[in-house]
């Protein structure tokens, strides 16, 4: 009875702090946001904010290029991973289903790719932007971040496309469906867990991605946030209580994002089932 209460225990203990390790600084960058600047410079730690201000938030908003720095970041972001998501779907579904010469060699490639470290090759990519004239613009960016996250997506994709039966696919086109017909109604459902974790896995990749737009956009307009992060102490001294409501908001859109494709890919994976 004892080892058995132990074996139960013990994982949950391990799972709780573990849980508080991983949560605490998150917790505590937050709270910084909203304590005045006293108590986040006190000798003793406050560890509830008594008199919540956002007054840090308003210099973080009142910052030079903010809100032109957050449209760059959702655009490359957003395009990279759409444009991504399209490509590695019609890649995945061609893998999976269909039987080509050079097809292994094609899967050995984006793996290799996917382990390549990308930051050996920013002086490479540097000198390619440069003699096409595009330093300073979000079209480089944009692509280079789609090279980054294609490789998992399609790997990714490729596992979720193999794992349906192809007869849910031919049962469709024997009742009168034509292929892309079957894939929309049959197949694209049950991949929305697929679609939820890549796309999440790319957002997160491509939103905090730092050492491209270091080198490529020296013009403060045409940085993104990660970059105006890490220069956001140096604009503005030691104001601790700026930069967490700067890193807060910088976190925001990553977990809205999270709870958002969460819902929908439990919503999608039963919708899937239902039609299949």
């Amino acid at each position: 009875m004892k080892r058995s209460s132990f074996g139960r225990i013990w994982p949950n203990v391990v799972a709780v702090l573990l849980f508080l390790g991983f949560v605490f600084p998150v917790y505590w960058m937050f709270s910084t946001a909203f304590k005045p600047t006293g108590d986040i410079i006190s000798e003793s730690p406050v560890w509830f904010p008594t008199d919540a201000t956002l007054e840090h938030f308003r210099t973080a908003l009142g910052a030079d290029h903010f809100w032109r720095l957050v449209g760059n970041s959702l655009t490359v972001t957003v395009l990279a991973v759409v444009f991504s998501l399209i490509l590695a779907l019609s890649a995945s579904f061609a893998l999976s289903r269909m039987r080509f010469k050079g097809r292994r060699g094609f899967v050995i490639g984006f793996m290799v790719a996917q382990m390549a470290p990308w930051e050996v090759m920013v002086i490479a990519i540097y000198m390619l932007v440069r003699d096409a004239d595009l330093l300073n613009s979000l079209v480089p960016l944009t692509l280079f971040y789609l090279v980054m996250i294609l490789p998992f997506t399609l790997l990714t994709l490729r596992g979720f496309v193999g794992a349906i039966p192809a007869e849910l696919e031919e049962s469709a086109m024997v009742d009168g469906c034509t292929r892309p017909q079957a894939f929309r109604k049959i197949i694209l459902p049950l991949l929305a867990p697929g679609l939820m974790s890549t796309s999440m896995f790319g957002f997160i990749t491509a939103w905090n991605e730092f050492p491209l737009v270091l080198v490529l956009n020296k013009d403060p307009e045409a940085q993104t946030l990660p970059l105006w992060l890490s220069q956001f102490q140096t604009n503005f001294g030691d104001d601790w209580g700026a930069t967490m409501a700067a890193s807060s908001m910088f976190a925001v859109p990553i977990l809205v994002l999270f709870v958002f494709l969460q819902r929908r890919a439990v919503s999608g994976l039963t919708d899937g089932a239902v039609k299949g």
